[in-house]
């Protein structure tokens, strides 16, 4: 008894917050928004959202940029190249430095920056050292958040 009250609960939840979305197709991303796509109708936006939280899929969708999810696309969402800059921090600092050797070479592969513009991105880099590096007790985290603040202002 107190597992469908608790059913009944949160379906009426449900229908109460997806309310506010009627005639919108807004339902977010995952399965249920797949299903239901173009259906802007309470009840299809209703099951949409049901049908996400129920499957919990939502995070397979952003993790991986499917089911209508977005991924993140920044530097410091990629694993690869996260675990790459932490174990490689003073050396990439050095070639940052220099504009040019083997960590700056491996980053900017981990990056998939063209070979063509690999010379435009060493440079860049080099000349924005001081604002990548802006201390010396700077994390591998803030060096790839401010590498994407330097890349992102051309």
């Amino acid at each position: 008894m107190k597992r469908l009250i608790i059913i009944s609960t949160v379906i009426l939840m449900a229908f109460a917050m997806s309310a506010a979305y009627a005639n919108q197709s807004n339902t977010g991303c995952g399965l249920g928004s797949v299903i239901f796509k173009g259906k802007n109708g309470l009840v299809s936006q209703v099951l949409a959202v049901t049908t996400n939280a129920t499957f919990g899929n939502i995070t397979f969708g952003i993790t991986s940029g499917t089911s209508n999810c977005q991924q993140f696309s920044g530097i410091v969402s990629n694993e690869r190249i996260n675990t790459f800059v932490a174990h490689n921090l003073d050396n990439l600092a050095i070639d940052i430095a220099r504009g040019s050797g083997e960590y700056l070479n491996t980053f900017a592969v981990l990056m998939d920056v063209r070979e063509t513009e690999r010379a435009s991105f060493y440079s860049k880099l080099q000349g924005n050292f001081s604002r990548i590096f802006t201390s010396q007790e700077i994390t591998y985290d803030q060096v790839l958040r401010n590498i994407e603040t330097v890349l992102s202002s051309s």
